[in-house]
């Protein structure tokens, strides 16, 4: 090994010590830096407009930009979620004051089946209807005194925060104003021809971009007819179970029929079939043609992924890195996809490697 050759694997050595301690430095920051560089990406042509008016001006436009995304992202979701909270916290007191009584509807329900559903239900292990309308009972209590226990913590947790908080501003103004170097120095540390470093930098930010839109929107779109629809039928907390599931249409095809179905089985075995009937209808046919057809559109179409690694990697993302992981997911998969397509172009083409 020549003296030349040593020093540089001494120094990748180095580079790449040096790279996992600063990456464990950040860790416990990754969420909130991971936040802040989507919003600056998602906020990125706001920066160009305003940069054409203000020309020469990065720092006022770095920081109208981080101003428009407190008003338009982060002060809306600050009243949904304390509103989620208050709602939570009201279901868990009016189930202890016994004016929401869940064994009630439990109980309609199980009156409302047949005997032999009963009787197989009993075979399969799970019990008498009794120690299953209880663990029922049990877990709706649990759910909303978690709520409600998350409404109590607010004032314990505003610190951290605050804190979290304004390091994410913090960073966002930075990043906003420093793009165009950061992605440039960005491009310029990866190893491969600018073609394909060009390639793999668009496939990055149109994923992030076509995720965020994508999902966002389908999830606004089918969170508000799920309400519209409850509101209709005379479901108590229309907006609650609004919120609800435009939160679970991140996930792909199941996401908002994981509550609407339920309730819609629940109002047919208790004898309400046309509500019942409207409902699955509704969530069929307008609900879920919102999803069949708007994600494939501002979700597969932007990444050129097919609809069912779509879904794996939204799933898996989720399980692996919590909500992030629903832009997480398809950006690992996409860049996965890319690296391997520029891995195999250069296998058959050694000589443009």
């Amino acid at each position: 090994m020549t003296q030349k050759e040593l020093q540089t694997k001494s120094f990748l050595l180095l580079l790449i010590l040096i790279s996992l301690a600063f990456g464990w430095v950040i860790w416990p920051y990754l969420s909130v830096i991971f936040c802040a560089i989507v919003l600056a990406i998602m906020f990125a042509p706001i920066k160009r407009y305003l940069m054409r008016k203000l020309p020469n001006r990065e720092n006022l436009v770095a920081f109208l930009t981080v101003l428009l995304v407190l008003v338009m992202v982060i002060l809306p979701l600050s009243l949904v979620t304390t509103f989620i909270v208050q709602e939570g916290a009201g279901v868990y007191q009016k189930l202890q004051s016994g004016e929401l009584n869940i064994n009630v509807y439990f109980e309609r329900a199980v009156s409302a089946l047949p005997t032999w559903i009963s009787s197989l239900l009993d075979r399969i292990g799970i019990g008498t209807m009794g120690d299953l309308q209880e663990k029922l009972s049990q877990a709706m209590m649990a759910g909303s005194k978690f709520m409600a226990t998350q409404a109590l913590n607010i004032g314990q947790m505003t610190f951290e925060f605050a804190v979290n908080f304004g390091i994410m501003l913090y960073l966002l103004f930075f990043i906003v104003r420093d793009s165009d170097s950061l992605s440039n120095t960005i491009i310029k540390a990866i190893p491969l021809e600018p073609s394909k470093k060009q390639e793999l930098f668009s496939k990055f930010i149109t994923v992030i971009r076509a995720t965020v839109k994508g999902n966002l929107i389908v999830a606004i779109v089918q969170g508000a007819l799920g309400g519209l629809i409850f509101w209709i039928l005379g479901i108590q907390a229309a907006l609650l179970w609004a919120v609800l599931m435009a939160f679970l249409s991140l996930i792909p095809a199941v996401g908002a029929g994981l509550v609407w179905a339920p309730v819609a089985l629940y109002l047919l075995m208790t004898g309400d079939i046309w509500h019942g009937i409207t409902l699955i209808a509704f969530g069929v046919l307008v609900i879920g043609l919102v999803d069949n057809i708007l994600r494939p559109i501002l979700v597969g179409k932007d990444t050129q992924m097919p609809d069912y690694i779509v879904l794996i990697a939204t799933l898996g993302g989720i399980v692996a890195f919590g909500l992030s992981g629903f832009i997480l997911g398809p950006l690992i998969a996409v860049m996965f996809i890319a690296v391997w397509d520029i891995f195999s172009t250069g296998a058959k083409n050694p000589e443009r490697s």
